[in-house]
């Protein structure tokens, strides 16, 4: 059994490996089942008074507007868009100077706590106008602040804790950087394709380091008189990678094979988002999310916890230099069992149902109690979908899992034909999301319905709202 958070996929396709001459981001970002994960949206502000995150406090600055995808008690985001078209999303790794770190706190050694890395992805996207600006955020404040802490509800530091990767990238450029305690190394992606997972990937390619990496190398056992290989040498020997390493390659190659040939689009995008290694001698016809044998980019939980929890939320964009719009691609819980709903970047607010459960005042996650079922929640009503296909007592997921698809392409696919021109009206284009919403919503009741569940009802006992 593990609470390690060994899964979350993220990756880019640059123009020359893309079908419409655009960059393409996506991830899944894999949380602790029935962890709700809405949207938000954040308008432009001046700097304002001191900030305070889950664990320290920094100065204020003027910040973008952006939309982000949030677990429900956290002010950062595991993935984003922000009003100058960079995308940023996140992915835990394990590395020496952070097992060292859970060594110390279990021994009894205080350690200080730092910057979530899912706060760091919303300060890239508020206060990075670039790629390359948001890096230098990132790496900034990580040097200044570190990133010791728990990132999950009701979970201690030596538990909960993780170093972070990120992807963060605009319309011209990529960067994959790693980090490893508060040092880091960062990668310029200029063309094909670059998939990241839970596990360090740079070598000796690094395009830019802190100035401590180096040693930081040699104290951890790296030979002064060669270049230093970052996953060699800060990979945490304690922690096992296959699970990360399968699903990385996997990603490489369904996104390598999409640019060979018509070029990676968004509908590729959501295709590797929604993989359990179909069309390999491993997967495909016999995946049954309720006792998942391995884990995949499309993630759900196993009742023993080896596969650890589900798919939160999956994020698809196009980022462009040459739309007035862009439209985010977001899909609540599993990909699979789930539609990509459009959202529209420049929409002054979102829907209320998207940004439910909202945010409270606590931003501690240790000391945040489980979120619980709510039928006004979008997240809420495709957890219950994904319940109710994968109800054990029917043993019928892949059946009803082919039925959601059914549904759910046939109105993407109508959406996509029908989105409004880049250079739409705003409010236009917020109209139009708001009947996708609806129809989705609608779908979603009927599909739930026709497999016996009740929607106002949770099916899994741990997000039951409790007894009055």
């Amino acid at each position: 059994m593990t609470t390690r958070p060994w899964s979350c996929d993220t990756f880019v396709a640059l123009p020359d490996a893309t079908r419409g001459g655009g960059v393409l981001f996506g991830k899944n970002s894999d949380r602790p089942a029935g962890e709700a994960q809405p949207l938000r949206r954040v308008p432009a502000r001046p700097a304002g008074e001191p900030l305070r995150l889950a664990y320290v406090t920094l100065d204020d600055a003027p910040t973008y507007a952006h939309v982000g995808s949030a677990p429900y008690w956290c002010w950062g985001y595991e993935m984003g868009v922000n009003e100058h078209r960079v995308a940023i999303g996140n992915e835990a790794v394990f590395t020496r100077p952070w097992a060292q770190a859970v060594a110390r706190e279990k021994a009894g050694e205080h350690q200080q706590p730092g910057i979530l890395g899912m706060e760091l992805v919303r300060l890239g996207l508020e206060r990075g106008g670039t790629a390359r600006e948001a890096l230098e955020v990132i790496t900034t404040l990580l040097e200044r602040h570190g990133q010791w802490g728990s990132a999950m509800v009701g979970v201690a530091h030596d538990e909960g804790s993780y170093d972070n990767a990120f992807v963060i990238a605009d319309p011209r450029e990529a960067w994959v950087l790693e980090t490893l305690g508060r040092n880091w190394a960062a990668r310029r992606v200029s063309s094909g394709v670059a998939p990241v997972s839970n596990e360090l990937s740079l070598r000796t390619d690094a395009d830019l380091t802190s100035r401590g990496l180096r040693d930081a190398a040699t104290a951890a056992g790296w030979p002064a008189d060669r270049p230093v290989d970052i996953a060699d040498a800060f990979t945490d020997p304690g922690t096992p990678l296959q699970v990360s390493h399968i699903r990385r390659r996997r990603a490489h190659q369904l996104l390598t094979a999409a640019a060979a040939g018509p070029g990676v689009g968004i509908d590729t995008a959501k295709r590797v988002l929604r993989d359990h290694l179909e069309d390999t001698f491993l997967g495909g016809p016999t995946f049954d999310a309720a006792r998942p044998d391995f884990h995949t980019l499309c993630m759900h939980e196993h009742p023993s916890a080896f596969t650890w929890g589900n798919t939160a939320a999956s994020l698809v964009v196009e980022l462009r230099d040459d739309a007035e719009t862009l439209t985010l691609w977001w899909c609540p819980v599993t990909p699979c069992t789930g539609a990509y709903l459009p959202v529209p970047l420049v929409a002054e607010a979102l829907p209320e149902a998207v940004t439910l459960p909202m945010p409270g005042p606590q931003r501690d996650p240790r000391h945040h109690s489980r979120a619980t079922h709510d039928p006004a929640s979008v997240w809420w009503q495709w957890q219950h979908l994904l319940d109710a296909a994968k109800d054990p007592g029917a043993r019928e997921f892949t059946a009803r899992a082919a039925r959601l698809r059914a549904a759910f392409d046939a109105l993407e696919n109508g959406w996509a034909d029908s989105l409004p021109a880049p250079d739409a009206d705003p409010s236009a284009l917020a109209a139009f999301a708001r009947t996708c919403l609806a129809e989705a919503r609608s779908e979603a009741e009927a599909l739930a319905k026709e497999f016996g569940a009740d929607p106002a009802q949770a099916l899994d006992s741990r997000w039951a709202p409790a007894a009055v």
